[in-house]
């Protein structure tokens, strides 16, 4: 019932991970790299959270999870939009 959920935890943390560490990088970037990746992130970290919002209601991880895929899909955002 959850294999779909555990997998798109397991996609969404190893995307984000890699994102992170394209964004923290303390040179310039390369918004040819930078943009996909955030655009990567927003995207597994939107069907992650709507996949535990599913859950949610009788899971208490999967409406933390959700919570966070949230945030993260809006921080995301929000980098993406302050791109020159």
């Amino acid at each position: 019932e959850l294999a779909k959920c555990i997998r798109l935890n397991l996609d969404c943390a190893d995307v984000c991970i890699t994102t992170g560490r394209i964004v923290s990088r303390q040179t310039e970037y390369d918004a040819n790299l930078t943009r996909p990746a955030l655009e990567a992130c927003i995207a597994a970290s939107k069907s992650c959270g709507d996949e535990c919002e599913r859950h949610g209601e009788h899971m208490e991880h999967c409406a933390v999870c959700a919570q966070c895929c949230r945030a993260c899909e809006e921080a995301c955002r929000g980098l993406l939009a302050g791109m020159r």
